[in-house]
């Protein structure tokens, strides 16, 4: 090459460039691979990235309602949970009220508390009463 010539200055910058850096690989043809380019972040500057921000967007809110959708089912469990502890409480607590209730009111016992008052038990036996409905057609 001739010194006086003119020498553009991108191309040489660009020669410089490719000697610093060494041979390309040939695996991806000169690109780096898809993996790479997430991790350096690459793939955001890219004019698919920029073309799909909406559905890029969309995708992460879903993500972030599979995450609340998580922890609501959590709070729902333990909300169940603790109604069911609750309700096994009001169960045990009515069959104990409901055996005081049927001891204090079995016969003999009833027959002691109304003693003072004069009431008696009667010892003749029941008699049932029945009715004969005549048809008169």
């Amino acid at each position: 090459m001739n010194d006086n010539e003119f020498k553009d200055k991108d191309t040489i910058e660009g020669r410089q460039k490719e000697e610093k850096q060494g041979p390309k690989s040939s695996s991806g043809g000169g690109r780096t691979s898809a993996f790479a380019q997430i991790l350096n972040g690459d793939f955001l500057t890219k004019e698919f990235v920029i073309n799909n921000l909406n559905f890029i967007f969309f995708i992460m809110l879903l993500l972030l309602l599979v995450v609340g959708k998580g922890y609501y089912g959590k709070q729902l469990s333990k909300d169940i949970d603790t109604a069911q502890k609750r309700l096994d409480e009001m169960t045990a607590d009515f069959v104990e009220i409901k055996a005081n209730m049927e001891a204090s009111t079995r016969r003999y016992r009833l027959v002691q508390r109304l003693a003072p008052k004069g009431l008696v038990e009667s010892e003749d036996s029941i008699k049932v009463i029945k009715i004969k409905i005549v048809n008169e057609n």
